[in-house]
């Protein structure tokens, strides 16, 4: 379903609330007096996309505007038209046709158009970066050039995605989880992770993947096998905002949907959670529902 104001149409007033209900709470000033802005929405199942046409103006969040939206989720900017700078956490990106940038929902950010723009935002779930990049540091307002393939690639899927209008929950997710996959790596490859700790970050994930199944899954397991202290294991991963045996936990239900997705209609949904080390079938399901909004059973029906 798409909403829309038509450039020109819109004060700035009616213009922010049209931004504010598409992409969450932000504040704005007008530059000069030429302001003009318009915005276009396009939601289909998961996807949550908005096609904003500005110029003249700021956006941008501080944390009282973070503390009122929901912030589960990164922007991902595509800029279609004229020019932008995008900024973030001390980085900026001036975007031109073509480039794109990634913005974290959850830290304040600040964005300037001053010639006329035209900018496509996708609104990409955390758990689908996660899925990826396994919580390795996401950079932010970071310019993938229009140059790059990825970047070509990923553009073209999410704006043939808006001219289907047939799309179904199943193809919509796919879309998210493809942009996913080719995105953030691309844009994490440019940020270098030699340093020791991405190091020892990563080699624990490989870890709790290899012997994800084991009930013997423990922090203490994981500090011995990587050489690390139990305690200094906790602060690699408070580091990335996690708790280690959440992580594990969270990744056994990932893992358990994907099973659910690919299970054959006769094989008995019990033995899902058993298999990922889930000892007891009554704190899987709880567990499942609290992920994912729904039981077990009912996220299997989805794919039958």
């Amino acid at each position: 379903m798409a909403t829309s104001i038509n450039p020109g149409d819109a004060s700035f007033e009616q213009w922010l609330v049209q931004v504010n209900s598409a992409c969450g709470r932000f504040c704005a000033k007008t530059l000069a007096p030429g302001f003009a802005g318009a915005i276009q929405e396009f939601h289909s199942h998961a996807l949550r996309l908005s096609v904003v046409d500005v110029a003249q103006a700021r956006l941008y969040r501080t944390r009282r505007e973070i503390a009122q939206s929901d912030n589960s989720h990164f922007f991902i900017a595509f800029q279609l038209r004229g020019q932008s700078v995008m900024e973030q956490g001390g980085h900026q990106a001036m975007l031109s046709a073509g480039d794109i940038t990634f913005i974290d929902a959850s830290k304040t950010c600040n964005f300037t158009y001053q010639g006329s723009s035209r900018q496509l935002s996708l609104v990409l779930p955390r758990s689908y970066v996660e899925q990826h990049l396994r919580f390795i540091q996401l950079p932010c307002a970071q310019r993938i050039g229009a140059d790059n393939m990825v970047a070509k690639l990923s553009q073209q899927l999410v704006i043939g995605s808006m001219q289907n209008p047939q799309m179904n929950k199943i193809e919509s997710e796919a879309v998210l989880n493809a942009v996913a996959s080719l995105l953030p790596p691309a844009l994490a490859g440019q940020d270098a992770g030699h340093d020791v700790h991405e190091r020892l970050f990563s080699r624990s994930l490989m870890f709790i993947d290899k012997h994800i199944q084991s009930e013997q899954l423990r922090p203490e397991w994981i500090a011995s096998e990587i050489g690390v202290s139990v305690r200094s294991l906790y602060r690699m991963f408070a580091r990335k905002g996690l708790v280690v045996a959440q992580y594990i936990k969270n990744r056994r239900l990932d893992l358990c949907a994907q099973a659910l997705r690919q299970l054959k209609e006769r094989q008995k949904l019990g033995d899902i959670g058993y298999d990922w080390g889930f000892a007891d079938h009554s704190h899987f399901s709880t567990a499942f529902k609290a992920r994912f909004g729904m039981s077990p059973s009912e996220y299997r029906k989805q794919y039958l």
